[in-house]
């Protein structure tokens, strides 16, 4: 009987499925530069790896995340450049969160001509609680705004400074839920495009130093 997957448990996976691939030499990514193609052959790995030993819903296109019954999305990232997209629901996320967490893997590709093999090393494996996957500016700013006893207008401003893609009463909406429950800080970078753009280099730095942010290997 398999065991049921929690959040912590695929954590640790994660640490020690990190720690293993980076010790391994793999002959179909030798070559490959193409970041969605690494993506997708390191998330196929873990949860093939975790199939193995537990038993939980995998996550389709359709259902949107990886792990749907924990809440929890992979992204695999360069280190040279830690980012990925994410779909954009509205204007929220960059306020209240994603909605969901977040297990990001941090690698550096290097390729072996004698072997024709690719090794990633996992240099960073960091899981973002879902609470911790808004934008660090726009989350600093109108929490500072509360400490400044500001009220429904100054957020309304703020977040018009800050081109949020939000309507004029959506806005307010979102300055009176803000007023009535202040979010908490979040540690991504998050820019406005068609698809939000995430960029992971604060939540990579302050991983382990932070409640909510767990620095895995």
């Amino acid at each position: 009987m398999k065991q049921k997957l929690t959040i912590d448990l695929l954590c640790r996976e994660a640490g020690l499925f990190a720690d293993a691939e980076s010790a391994h030499a793999e002959s179909a990514i030798f070559g490959v530069t193409d970041g969605k193609a690494v993506g997708t052959y390191l998330e196929h790995k873990l949860q093939g790896y975790l199939r193995e030993k537990y038993k939980y819903v995998q996550g389709s296109s359709a259902k949107g995340i990886d792990f749907p019954d924990l809440g929890v999305d992979i992204k695999v990232t360069s280190i040279r450049q830690p980012q990925s997209s994410c779909p954009f629901k509205n204007a929220r996320q960059k306020i209240f969160g994603l909605g969901y967490s977040l297990l990001v893997f941090v690698y550096d590709k290097s390729d072996d001509h004698k072997t024709r093999t690719g090794t990633l090393n996992i240099l960073h494996t960091v899981f973002i609680e879902a609470r911790r996957t808004a934008d660090y500016q726009t989350t600093t700013g109108v929490l500072n705004i509360i400490e400044n006893n500001g009220n429904e207008d100054d957020i309304v401003a703020f977040m018009q400074d800050r081109l949020l893609p939000v309507e004029e009463i959506q806005a307010a909406q979102i300055a009176k839920e803000i007023l009535a429950s202040p979010p908490d800080i979040g540690y991504l970078t998050i820019s406005n495009a068609l698809q939000w753009r995430l960029q992971y280099k604060r939540a990579i730095e302050d991983a382990g130093k932070v409640d909510g942010i767990r620095k895995l290997n």
